[in-house]
C-alpha cells in the first residue's frame, strides 16, 4: 500500500470513529427522552387574589395655561404686539413668586390672515371667491404651575390686568405622586394578602410563598373637578381675585396576587 492510500485509508478511519460517537450521543438523549414521555411539569397548588387599595391626598400645585393672539400687517408688527403683552403677563406672573423652571411655552405659531371676497356671478358663470392676505395672526400659549396655592386666585386676577383674557386647563395636582401611589399599592397588597388568608383557612391550608404579582393599577387618582372659573376655559377681567378651592384627590391601587398554599 503506498503512502496515498494510507493517508486516505486513515481519513475513512477517522471518519468512522466520529460518525459512531455522533450516533452514540445522539442514541443516549433519545434514550433519556423516554423518561419523559407522559410526564408533565409539578403540579403546584395556588389560589388568586385581587387587592384594591387607597390613599387620600391634598393637591400640593395647580397648573394652568394662558394665551395670547395678535393680528398685524406684518409679522414683525404682530410678533412685537404679541411679546409685549407675554412678556408683561410673565413679569406679573413671577413677581406673585413664580419661578422660571415653572413657567413653559406650549405652543407659538405664525399664520397668514386672509379675507375673502364673494365675486360677482354672472347668468353664465360664477367665479369662486378671492382670498386677500389682510395681515398675520401670532398665537402663544403659556403653561404655568402655581406651587403656593394659596397665590392662584391672586395670579389669575394679575393675570387679567395684565390684558389675558384666555386661560385653560385649569388643574390640581399632588407633585409627589409616586410616593401617594405607594401607600395606595402597600393598601392594595396588605387587602390582597388578608383575602388570600381567609381562603386559606376556609381550605385548610396555608400560604407559602407568592408565585406571581401583578399591578392593573392603570388610573392611579381621581381628576379633580374644575371649580371657580366656570370649566376648562375662562375668560378672566380685572376685578376680585376668585377663590380656588383645591379639594382631595383619592389615589386608587389594584393589584392581583398567586400564592403557593399547601
Amino acid at each position: 500500500m503506498n503512502n496515498q492510500q494510507e493517508k486516505v485509508w486513515k481519513v475513512a478511519q477517522w471518519v468512522g470513529i466520529l460518525l459512531v460517537v455522533f450516533l452514540a450521543v445522539i442514541s443516549v438523549k433519545e434514550l433519556k427522552s423516554i423518561n419523559y414521555v407522559g410526564k408533565g411539569q409539578p403540579i403546584v397548588n395556588s389560589i388568586s387574589v385581587n387587592g384594591r387599595g387607597e390613599a387620600i391626598s391634598i393637591p400640593d400645585i395647580a397648573t394652568f395655561s394662558f394665551s395670547i393672539s395678535e393680528n398685524a400687517k406684518t409679522v414683525e408688527e404682530a410678533q412685537a404686539k404679541a411679546t409685549a403683552k407675554i412678556n408683561s403677563a410673565l413679569a406679573a406672573v413671577k413677581a406673585e413668586g413664580v419661578e422660571e423652571k415653572d413657567i413653559k411655552t406650549l405652543s407659538y405659531s405664525i399664520n397668514p390672515h386672509y379675507d375673502y371676497t364673494a365675486s360677482v356671478c354672472s347668468q353664465f358663470s360664477c367665479p369662486p371667491s378671492r382670498q386677500i392676505l389682510n395681515g398675520y395672526d401670532v398665537s402663544q400659549t403659556i403653561q404655568v404651575k402655581v406651587r403656593n396655592l394659596e397665590k392662584a386666585g391672586a395670579l389669575f386676577d394679575t393675570i387679567g390686568k395684565a390684558g389675558i383674557k384666555t386661560v385653560e386647563g385649569l388643574t390640581f395636582e399632588i407633585d409627589n405622586i409616586e410616593s401617594v401611589k405607594a401607600l395606595a399599592r402597600t393598601d392594595a397588597i396588605e387587602d390582597a394578602e388578608v383575602k388570600a388568608k381567609k381562603i386559606a383557612d376556609a381550605l385548610g391550608v396555608r400560604l407559602v410563598r407568592v408565585m406571581s404579582f401583578y399591578d392593573s393599577s392603570d388610573d392611579f387618582y381621581s381628576p379633580y373637578a374644575r371649580e371657580g372659573l366656570g370649566g376648562d376655559t375662562a375668560v378672566l377681567k380685572a376685578t376680585v381675585a376668585p377663590e380656588i378651592p383645591q379639594g382631595e384627590q383619592k389615589v386608587t391601587a389594584n393589584v392581583s396576587i398567586t400564592y403557593e398554599i399547601r
